[in-house]
């Protein structure tokens, strides 16, 4: 987040200029509120990568040494810049001090609440190893365990809950949640899956195992007499088709995954401004 970046600037007394994508026609590697924070030593986000940003990197630090407090610059992504995006972007450059400190910690504080909520449950390899990958994400993420040793350790921005009775979170989880099964036990994982089905507005469930697992699933969830057409909606085995089976591996295709059901286009893409690879250099 930008904020902490601008925060330990200014705690060193360092200066900071703050580049803002104002406007974007056509095609373009960033949406329009894209930013980034430029001193005189480093970066921290983008606005697209390439020439652009190259350029502004540039421009910055230029105001940075010369005591430049705002600039307004407006450029085609064309040949001149060596990008074939085509299309069109203006930027905001402004000197960044305590002011824009706290209007970056408004505005990242009210984007986390937009958040789509994962929940995790199961803090053994596959669950920590999904919470490090989804924790740079645009994710709000939360690991539950009913063992009270298993979660610690977890990335900072990853929420931990130790619970004898995990199925009740996922009574209380926000509209939209995603819901990854992936415990010690198979009991456990059933119980937990057969809570998420229950919920109409699930944005994914998916549960850890074989096809044969799933089958034993599917015998028992009719046997618990739940409703057979809720099983298409069952994500298992996660992570698609790959047959590796190391805990970086899982997590890396069920990360994918979730982007997929929670960022991607049918989720409301444009809304979520990845459209486009924030590395996309046009």
């Amino acid at each position: 987040m930008l904020a902490e970046s601008l925060r330990q600037a200014l705690a060193a007394g360092n200066s900071a200029v703050l580049v803002t994508v104002t406007g974007a026609q056509g095609s373009t590697p960033r949406e329009a509120g894209a930013a980034m924070l430029v001193t005189t030593d480093g970066i921290a986000g983008t606005i697209g990568g390439g020439e652009l940003e190259w350029r502004m990197i540039a421009k910055a630090r230029d105001m940075i040494s010369g005591g430049e407090k705002s600039a307004a610059i407006d450029l085609p992504l064309g040949p001149e810049l060596g990008q074939c995006c085509g299309g069109r972007v203006a930027l905001a450059l402004q000197a960044a001090g305590r002011e824009t400190l706290a209007r970056l910690e408004a505005d990242e504080a009210a984007d986390v609440e937009t958040w789509p909520a994962v929940l995790i449950f199961g803090a053994g390899h596959v669950g920590r190893a999904l919470a490090a990958a989804l924790s740079p994400l645009p994710l709000a993420v939360t690991v539950i365990d009913t063992r009270l040793d298993a979660v610690v350790g977890l990335p900072s921005n990853v929420d931990t809950i130790n619970s004898a009775l995990p199925e009740a979170q996922v009574r209380s989880a926000p509209a939209g949640s995603a819901f990854v099964i992936v415990t010690y036990s198979h009991g456990l994982d059933f119980t937990i899956t057969e809570a998420a089905l229950a919920r109409d507005d699930a944005a994914y469930v998916g549960m850890i195992g074989s096809r044969s697992k799933r089958v034993q699933f599917e015998r028992w969830f009719a046997g618990q007499g739940g409703d057979a057409d809720r099983l298409g909606r069952l994500v298992m085995p996660i992570g698609g088709t790959i047959k590796d089976k190391r805990p970086a591996v899982i997590a890396a295709t069920v990360a994918a995954e979730l982007v997929g059901h929670l960022l991607g286009e049918s989720a409301g893409e444009s809304k979520s401004g990845l459209s486009h690879n924030i590395a996309d250099t046009g």
